[in-house]
């Protein structure tokens, strides 16, 4: 009887059990069904519904004649889906054949994504051809689908403006980046229902918001101004090997930046090839010291606070101590008694070193703070440095030393664009403008959205102040170490550069060789900047290699803009070569010289040449000056060119050796010319430039 009371009880208690489960369980589905219905309704429609990004058309880049830059063309992709492949080794090897990606690695994102339950894109950007192969195979989960990417149909042309765009059609560098929210447009968005392996359901949802496109950009860069840049840049960068350059143009205005060269450069197209350092763009990023270029805002600032005129005169000797440091003079031997307006021609440190300590730091720091100096230009640009400009009393020791260095372009740093701006404000009657890129934003129908007007940042200098400059920044080219820059019937004002690069809490040997100037100079069209890092040359001056180039930029640029040239009173129409007077007697020289209608001018005392600027084989303008720098050891042991013609070039090696004399063979076979000739007396070591044909 006891056992089965127990039993009954032990019954009860289970089905007591049960039923409280069930209960539990019936109240759990009524809960579900009825009053969290929405929430699970939504997590069972977000697992059918995938939604698909629809790229927006990226806006295309023009330059100012709506040449076209950058624009977005559709290229096929591969999509993949994991989930509808069940042979992963099969499907890598197959696609292996086609793309650049071994089969283990793809086979390792298939496995990867398996696990994740996730599609992943597996290569952008194929090729027609490759894109109708790899569809021919019919590989289950590959799809082949259409994105746009950036393309730009001028390959290397004004790359370092435009900058680039990745993969996923968004801004990298440059124009791209910073006007990438312009560019870029609003993605769109397809959602559809679909079942476990991701295939569409019939009848399902389906709902499409369009993309809105990017807008289009129209640049200040004029193609053709900005080839020519960028090809004569190129040359002079193979002629001197110099580690880069950098030639910028400006409409100075307006503040329009024409032209953007950089090199070395880099094909956007296929930027991933390049290395990362290539994209920048130096002009605006990276700062240097500007060396004598920069005499002409010292010149500037001190012609406005009325330190100097023309004929004020200075003591230039071949060194100055100034509060603890000694400042050297490019001459040897000084100027002595020299006037400010030919200081400038002859670009002497001294002089304006001197004008800046006498201006004193707080009014100097004015006039340069009011240029530009030490702060950003406000390019639509990104990544621009900001320079560096010292403040008054910053320098606890010897800050007298510290300004002086700076009245000729040392111990400060600037931008190219920086430097361009300021000198572009004294060709602008002193007013200082902001440079742009971006001229006009339009929508992808052409309707203009945003124009950039020109805009005056300050006016360091008064008007009168500028023309005076201007006149005598003329003469610096045609009287000075400049007049490589002239152009035949257009009036030039510009000045050089040749700055010593800082290494090791001192200088080293590499130099900058720069010229700045704009033309024509009294009505200018253009201001432009050419510089060119650590040229490896014998000779580094700014006058010799970046004023030829300025002077081929200007003239073919002039000429496309339509600048009419003046009439020459005295019928002059082309330019003279200058000879090779170099081991000449001085009177030797001067003769030959103006046999070639050029004048001498002589930077040092002595009997013969032993350098000169421009350098032979230069083609200048009539009447121009030569300077010529003489050998300055009067007891120098004087040699007689002996006689090498028709001799081979061995002989002619063994007989001037024998002499003290070395060789500089031009060509080969016999020996046809000889400069200087023979009879001549030259310096001990001298070099003969021999010709030789077969």
């Amino acid at each position: 009887m006891d056992s089965k009371k127990r039993f009954h009880r032990r019954t009860a208690l289970l089905f007591i059990i049960f039923g409280l489960i069930s209960t539990a369980l019936i109240g759990r589905l009524v809960y579900l069904q009825l009053y969290d219905k929405a929430r699970y309704t939504t997590l069972a429609h977000a697992q059918r519904i995938q939604p698909t990004v629809i790229d927006a058309q990226r806006g295309n880049i023009y330059d100012r004649s709506f040449n076209l830059l950058a624009k977005s063309i559709d290229a096929y992709s591969i999509h993949v889906i994991p989930s509808q492949n069940r042979d992963v080794t099969a499907a890598a090897e197959q696609l292996a054949l086609y793309l650049p990606i071994k089969a283990e690695e793809i086979k390792a994102l298939f496995e990867k994504h398996q696990a994740t339950q996730t599609n992943f894109w597996l290569a952008r950007k194929l090729s027609l051809e490759t894109a109708a192969e790899i569809g021919a195979l019919n590989i289950p989960g590959i799809k082949l689908i259409t994105r746009p990417q950036r393309f730009y149909p001028k390959g290397t042309l004004a790359a370092h403006v435009l900058g680039i765009a990745g993969i996923d059609n968004q801004g990298l560098e440059g124009i791209e980046f910073f006007y990438d929210h312009v560019l870029a447009g609003i993605p769109g968005r397809l959602e559809q229902e679909k079942d476990a392996v991701q295939r569409q359901i019939p009848g399902g949802v389906e709902n499409l918001t369009p993309p809105q496109n990017g807008h289009d950009l129209v640049l200040t860069i004029d193609s053709v101004i900005q080839y020519i840049a960028e090809r004569e840049l190129k040359d002079v960068i193979s002629t001197t090997k110099s580690n880069a350059g950098v030639i910028l143009i400006i409409k100075p205005t307006t503040g329009e930046i024409l032209a953007n060269a950089v090199y070395p450069t880099f094909n956007p197209n296929n930027y991933q090839a390049y290395d990362s350092r290539c994209f920048r763009n130096i002009a605006v990023t990276d700062q240097y010291e500007p060396g004598s270029t920069f005499k002409v805002l010292t010149a500037a600032s001190a012609l406005d606070s009325g330190i100097v005129d023309a004929e004020r005169e200075f003591y230039s000797g071949p060194s100055w101590s100034v509060n603890g440091g000694v400042i050297r003079s490019s001459n040897i031997y000084g100027y002595g008694k020299i006037s400010f307006l030919t200081a400038l021609q002859k670009s002497d440190n001294i002089t304006f070193a001197q004008i800046a300590v006498e201006m004193g730091p707080e009014r100097f720091y004015s006039y340069l703070t009011d240029f530009g100096f030490g702060k950003k230009t406000g390019i639509d640009f990104p990544g621009e440095a900001v320079g560096i400009l010292p403040q008054p009393r910053e320098t606890i020791h010897a800050e007298t030393l510290r300004w002086a260095n700076i009245g000729f372009g040392q111990g400060i740093a600037v931008t190219p664009l920086q430097l361009l701006m300021a000198v572009g404000a004294v060709a602008n009657e002193g007013k200082l403008m902001r440079p742009y890129y971006v001229a006009e934003i339009r929508d992808e129908y052409g309707k203009i959205l945003q124009k950039t007007e020109p805009e005056i940042m300050a006016q360091p200098i008064a008007e009168k102040t500028a023309k005076l400059l201007t006149n005598y920044l003329e003469s610096a080219v045609v009287n000075g170490s400049g007049n490589r820059a002239q152009i035949i019937g257009i009036e030039v004002a510009g000045k050089t550069g040749t700055a010593q690069v800082p290494d090791k809490g001192g200088y080293g040997d590499e130099r900058i060789a720069s010229f700045v100037g704009y033309a024509p100079a009294n009505k200018p069209e253009v201001a432009v900047l050419v510089v060119l890092y650590s040229p490896q040359t014998e000779v580094c001056y700014g006058g010799v290699l970046a004023a030829p180039v300025f002077q081929t930029v200007v003239e073919q640029t002039l000429d496309y803009l339509g600048v009419e040239r003046r009439q020459l009173t005295d019928g002059r129409t082309s330019m003279s070569v200058v000879p090779n007077v170099r081991n000449f007697p001085v009177a030797e020289a001067k003769l030959i010289l103006a046999e070639h209608d050029l004048q001498a001018s002589y930077q040092n005392t002595g009997k013969i040449v032993r350098d000169q600027i421009p350098s032979p084989g230069s083609r200048v303008m009539p009447y121009t000056t030569v300077n010529l720098f003489f050998f300055e050891d009067e007891d120098t042991t004087l040699i007689k060119v002996p006689d090498v013609l028709n001799r081979s070039m061995r002989d002619v090696s063994v007989l001037l050796t024998e002499v003290g004399l070395q060789l500089r063979p031009v060509g080969s076979g016999m020996a046809v010319s000889q400069t200087p000739k023979a009879g001549f007396l030259v310096p001990e070591g001298s070099v003969i430039e021999v010709e030789f044909l077969p």
